[in-house]
């Protein structure tokens, strides 16, 4: 990975049209930027990353693109420079090591989209199009991935994704085209959950986001850790999403995962974000962690010196997480049916049907209650079944960007 970004950022494209229209991309953050100062070298900032464009300009009307929230707008220019800075997105330093590899998301096929404010697609989804008939104020991305050509490879992540998909679509009304699966099973090379089609998904879904919208997240597969070199978390470590080629293109770390769909949610719009994998306890680095034996929430803000945005433009995000970020997520068979399910998945799904008007507050419990059932009855089988199947230690986690009362609040996506 990269240290820091280059000096030389911008690679200027040529597009033919009418009006001769210059585009400048950068390197870092895939930022299309443009200038309206013809002729001259123009100094400005991206009005939605803050990063400084330095290029020679020869068109008056060149939109530029934001990576993060994919909007675009035409700076103004006085006789020297623009600065037009985004009220939504800042810029998200890069620091790593060679043993930790994560980026930018690569942004392909941006510029024939460019002057019709259309979200950039290479291909139309076969589960849901990037621009749906009508507009459906529910949306939801979905991820099982099972690594299935890997040593690690895990079993029930196909059947957690069809399980959330049904709830969604039975007790939340979730229109089916709106709903986006990536799986390894997909035929749409679009839909596999590698790193760049989950980041892309995951723009998909916050684009455009109005008041009254609702916003599902759904991840099952592996959770990793890795060193804080942002300084921005209590406990030393970043968490992070594997996708399914993550060995070769790097996580998916909690940073960019705030930046991309935490950020953008305007007033009035809710996030709900399922993670079941390992270490996902804040995968979202929301600000408030709720701690359930004390009942209270508590303050999980950035602990660095410098200013590190990590709250919406608004709107409300909520996470549960299977486990703390210290704990592993578990698979299990003991829930009958074929095949493997999550934990937090099945029992989630399950305490829904069962209490379609619950709390977040008695969903928790209804969690906890569950899995130390699921212990005791494993601790009543026989000697071999209890060397073969470990006790479960995970504590579902709730995180939310802001406060409110668990006990009163009812679940709903």
């Amino acid at each position: 990975m990269e240290a820091s970004l280059k000096n030389k950022r911008y690679k200027k494209i040529i597009v033919s049209s009418p009006t001769n229209t210059t585009i400048q991309r950068c390197y870092a953050c895939k930022n299309v930027c443009n200038s309206s100062q013809p002729s001259a070298e123009a100094r400005f900032f991206c009005r939605w990353c803050k990063s400084e464009c330095v290029s020679v300009v020869t068109s008056r009307t060149t939109p530029y693109l934001c990576s993060t929230c994919h909007n675009v707008s035409i700076p103004t220019l006085g006789q020297e420079k623009s600065r037009e800075v985004c009220g939504i997105c800042s810029q998200v330093k890069k620091i790593g090591t060679k043993f930790f590899k994560h980026g930018y998301p690569d942004n392909r096929n941006k510029i024939g989209t460019l002057l019709s404010r259309e979200a950039p697609s290479s291909k139309a989804l076969s589960s849901s199009s990037s621009s749906f008939p009508g507009r459906h104020s529910k949306r939801a991305v979905l991820c099982g991935v099972s690594y299935t050509k890997m040593k690690f490879k895990l079993k029930g992540t196909v059947n957690d994704a069809n399980n959330m998909r049904e709830l969604l679509i039975k007790n939340f009304k979730f229109p089916n085209e709106c709903i986006r699966v990536l799986t390894e099973q997909e035929k749409n090379a679009d839909l596999i959950p590698t790193k760049h089609n989950i980041m892309e998904s995951l723009r998909w879904l916050v684009k455009d986001c109005q008041a009254g919208d609702s916003l599902v997240f759904y991840f099952s597969g592996h959770g990793l850790q890795q060193p804080d070199f942002k300084e921005d978390e209590i406990d030393g470590f970043d968490e992070a999403l594997c996708p399914v080629d993550f060995i070769k293109e790097g996580m998916i770390i909690d940073n960019d995962i705030n930046s991309t769909i935490v950020w953008p949610l305007k007033s009035g719009v809710t996030l709900h974000a399922i993670v079941d994998a390992c270490h996902s306890g804040t995968i979202l680095d929301l600000l408030y962690v709720y701690n359930l034996e004390r009942n209270i929430w508590e303050d999980n803000k950035p602990p660095s010196k410098e200013p590190i945005r990590k709250h919406t433009s608004g709107g409300v995000a909520i996470c549960l997480s299977a486990c703390e970020d210290s704990q592993s997520a578990n698979d299990s068979t003991v829930f009958g049916g074929k095949g493997m399910n999550g934990v937090l998945t099945y029992l989630l799904a399950k305490a829904i049907r069962e209490h379609p008007q619950i709390t977040y507050g008695a969903l928790l419990d209804k969690l906890q209650i569950e899995i130390k059932k699921i212990n005791r009855s494993r601790c009543r089988s026989s000697i071999l079944q209890r060397i073969f199947h470990r006790k479960i230690v995970q504590d579902p986690l709730l995180s939310s960007s802001e406060k409110f009362d668990v006990s009163t609040k009812i679940f709903a996506l």
